[in-house]
């Protein structure tokens, strides 16, 4: 039995690249019985060794900590009233503890986050008001940003800003100051992913077997990226119409004189007015240009080519844009720009420029893959304008199908989206009858118009 103490514990500390300073029977002992229970799934039979080792020796071993987590959680599932609100509260101080004793191994943002979601996930269970719950999301924000990656811990910060306000506890401004922080770390988490993701795809690209550790976080980034694009649609959805006109343009009128030198507010406010197609106003003009002078960049020579368009100047605002775009260094958000870009061309009809900057975003970020979406719903709406015959206009579909599946090959996370609109652009292209008709099958057809290419008849 010693001996297979003293193995197990062994294989534990090397694991976790922990060793003990004191040769404790007991705790070994405990350390031992906790291992064997959790890993058979028995966390109540875990609970009482695991308590021994934690009080007798908190520094003993992580496991004490990783391992605690999983049986506190059992105990806080399985329970109610009172006692689940003190295995909550001792969860919260087994979290401290292990920031204590292994600092390393826990940031303080893991921590605070960590602790934030238990309040958000038991707000009633343990008495706590909204506000109370926005406070444990707002001292991870200001305490320790760079680990507040949890995509839910996010959401709720700012669902949580937008319900005190409508209590009337916070004033607007605050709601859309929250908005635009949540989606700037979403950003900022996504180009690390994006990178990170990039990497490991040239990789394969290059011919090479990614090892299981790479394989494990490619999966990763993917997932994140995929739960981080939903969460920011479901911020636009809950803001509702908070962000529309009527309350923007006044708020940022009255505001404007205290802030036109702030390059952060501007940054915001124009980028605001933008989205929601505000741009009419003349407010956005003096915007534009104060954020211009303030602070010069890829994004306000952007902003600019839009204010010159409205004015009718399209060869300078046209110039304003390349200027935009060639000042961007960082790949991901230069391929940030350039979909920005392509959607403004998409909106105005110019599909042939709109689909040069898709492209483009592709080759700079590759994991991404709603260019190719774009892409296809722009073939799709020009079906009927290419081609010299109602056969070989509506294959177009089969093109626009095609690409909309490239979306799903190099972003799992479209996989679903991009079967959809391949369906549905399948289902507008010439029938079985309409191929055996023609008698046409295994033929290749030349689209021309602004698309080029060829697209093969399939076969009957």
């Amino acid at each position: 039995m010693k001996t297979r103490i003293t193995l197990i514990i062994a294989v534990l500390f090397m694991a976790t690249n922990f060793s003990f300073a004191q040769q404790d029977e007991e705790c070994m002992l405990n350390l031992t019985l906790m291992n064997d229970y959790v890993k058979s799934k028995k966390y109540d039979e875990a609970y009482e060794p695991w308590m021994k080792v934690r009080n007798k020796c908190p520094k003993f071993n992580r496991a004490i900590y990783q391992y605690g987590e999983r049986i506190l959680k059992h105990k806080i599932k399985k329970s109610s009233g009172t006692e689940k609100v003190a295995f909550l509260n001792d969860y919260k101080v087994l979290l401290d503890k292990a920031r204590e004793y292994y600092p390393s191994k826990y940031s303080l943002g893991k921590i605070l986050e960590k602790k934030a979601l238990l309040d958000y996930e038991n707000q009633k269970d343990l008495s706590l008001q909204d506000l109370q719950v926005y406070d444990a999301f707002h001292k991870v924000y200001t305490e320790d940003l760079e680990n507040f990656t949890s995509t839910k811990g996010l959401y709720v910060y700012f669902t949580k800003t937008v319900d005190l306000f409508k209590a009337g506890k916070f004033e607007i401004q605050k709601v859309f100051d929250k908005y635009d922080d949540v989606n700037e770390q979403l950003e900022n988490l996504n180009e690390k992913y994006a990178k990170s993701l990039n990497a490991l795809i040239q990789k394969e690209d290059g011919g090479q077997t990614l090892s299981k550790k790479d394989a494990k976080y490619k999966k990763y980034y993917q997932d994140k990226l995929e739960a981080n694009g939903k969460i920011a649609g479901s911020l636009d959805t809950y803001l509702g119409q908070l962000a529309n006109c009527e309350n923007l343009i006044p708020l940022y009128r009255k505001d404007f004189p205290t802030y036109k030198n702030d390059a952060v507010w501007l940054k915001r406010a124009v980028s605001r007015m933008y989205n929601k197609e505000c741009t009419d106003d003349p407010l956005y003009i003096d915007l534009v240009k104060a954020y211009d002078a303030t602070a010069p960049s890829a994004d306000t020579k952007y902003f600019v080519s839009t204010v010159l368009r409205k004015q009718g100047k399209k060869k300078e605002a046209d110039a304003y844009v390349k200027q935009s775009y060639d000042l961007q260094e960082d790949p991901i958000k230069k391929a940030r720009m350039a979909k920005k870009i392509a959607n403004d061309f998409k909106r105005r009809g110019s599909y042939g420029s709109a689909r040069t900057y898709y492209r483009e975003a592709l080759k700079l970020n590759p994991s991404d893959g709603t260019p190719h979406l774009q892409i296809a719903a722009m073939y799709a709406k020009s079906a009927k304008n290419c081609g010299d015959s109602a056969f070989n206009k509506r294959a177009v579909f089969w093109y626009a199908a095609q690409e909309a599946l490239k979306a799903g090959r190099v972003d799992p996370g479209l996989k679903k989206a991009a079967q959809q609109a391949a369906t549905s652009y399948n289902a507008n292209a010439p029938t079985k009858s309409e191929i055996f008709t023609c008698s046409c099958a295994g033929t290749t057809i030349n689209i021309g118009c602004w698309i080029g290419g060829s697209v093969k008849v399939p076969s009957l």
